[in-house]
């Protein structure tokens, strides 16, 4: 088949940019043809992937979006693709990967009735009805199912265009059998001492990730541990803003900002706690990153994957709605537990007895089987901009 794939943005770092080219690469060892649309690409394309970049324009992110949208139309036009799949809300598509929450839900909880009259809204609305209401027919590829209920509240979806994957854990996570070696290599080139406590986070974008909640906890420890303890953070966003807020917090010296990192499964093995004290998370993938590697967590209850960390007993989640003071009390109770080992065998051990690997298989079966019941011929009609 030949394919078309959509997203906005890429980096290469990101879980929704991920889990994409392990999805496409899956299609095409099935044999399928791979197009990708974007705005933006970061990184190496993989080889075989063919790049269409679309060129926007527009002052705001929504009016760039808007347009392209319109120009989308005009490059699918021009080709016949059996399935056209998307991971962001867009119209045109046949299957959409679902790794957003529900945008009208979130408009209703925080905005009133004047901001439903600005462009910005009527932008972002007409997507997500684009992918959501009933005759559009999109299947629906969710991987965390507490979302699900949002959607079919405001657009009345019907159950049988969802599908609930399971997770897609990279094998390349999994805790190896010289982790003890990779653990004290990884502490020395970091400068970390084997009797401190390295606390690690990992994702960009600083605020929603939670990384002003884990300063102040780490800021508000006893001063004997605190300064056996280190926090790094491996993700991109405004590193000098954060270092400021380190040395205002009085931790400079415990904070570890690297940027973005390439060595995701050594840091998780030289680690000895992983923070996700996150705002807002639909999935969160790092979680079970953390688990299949075996590393005890603190993390926040909203995160649609804390769940796991909570089945496999594998380290504490908060409750919500979030308190920071609980949030420094179970920082202090983790970082002095005696559970350590316990949360290790037990997140291992639920990695031995639940799938948290086969996302890409599943999400591809469903692709091809939506090809095979679709034979559509292509056309497409185009999207009213609001």
């Amino acid at each position: 088949m030949k394919l078309a794939f959509v997203l906005l943005k890429y980096f290469p770092y990101g879980g929704l940019e991920r889990d994409f080219v392990r999805i496409a690469l899956e299609c095409q060892q099935r044999g399928h043809t791979i197009d990708v649309f974007s705005m933006i690409w970061e990184g190496e394309l993989p080889k075989g992937f063919h790049l269409h970049l679309i060129t926007t324009s527009g002052m705001s992110n929504h009016k760039r979006v808007a347009d392209f949208a319109k120009q989308l139309y005009h490059k699918l036009a021009k080709h016949h693709y059996d399935l056209v799949i998307g991971f962001n809300k867009l119209p045109y598509l046949d299957v959409y990967y679902a790794a957003d929450p529900c945008y009208e839900a979130k408009v209703s909880l925080e905005h009133g009735h004047l901001y439903r009259l600005g462009k910005r809204y009527k932008v972002y609305s007409a997507m997500e009805k684009a992918v959501f209401l009933a005759e559009n027919k999109v299947q629906l590829l969710f991987i965390a199912k507490t979302q699900i209920p949002y959607f079919q509240k405001y657009y009345h979806t019907p159950d049988e265009v969802f599908h609930l994957l399971p997770p897609g854990i990279d094998i390349s996570r999994v805790r190896p059998d010289n982790a003890q070696d990779i653990r004290r290599k990884m502490r020395k080139q970091l400068g970390i001492r084997e009797e401190d406590k390295l606390l690690l986070m990992i994702g960009s974008g600083y605020k929603r990730k939670g990384v002003d909640r884990s300063f102040k906890a780490l800021a508000s420890l006893p001063q004997f541990l605190r300064e056996k303890t280190q926090l790094l953070i491996a993700g991109e966003d405004n590193i000098d803003k954060y270092q400021r807020l380190a040395k205002k917090l009085g931790i400079k010296k415990q904070v570890i900002l690297p940027g973005a990192r390439k060595d995701i499964p050594e840091l998780l093995l030289a680690s000895d706690i992983f923070l996700h004290p996150a705002r807002h998370e639909n999935t969160g993938t790092v979680l079970l990153e953390a688990i299949v590697a075996g590393i005890p967590q603190l993390v926040s209850g909203i995160c649609g994957y804390a769940f796991h960390v909570k089945a496999a007993k594998a380290g504490v989640v908060l409750k919500e709605p979030f308190v920071q003071k609980q949030f420094n009390q179970k920082l202090l109770k983790v970082l002095t537990s005696d559970k350590w080992q316990i949360w290790q065998d037990n997140a291992l051990a639920y990695m031995r007895t639940h799938d948290l690997f086969s996302m890409p298989e599943k999400a591809v079966d469903i692709i091809e089987k939506t090809a095979k019941k679709n034979k559509k011929a292509n056309i497409y009609t185009l999207w009213d901009t609001p």
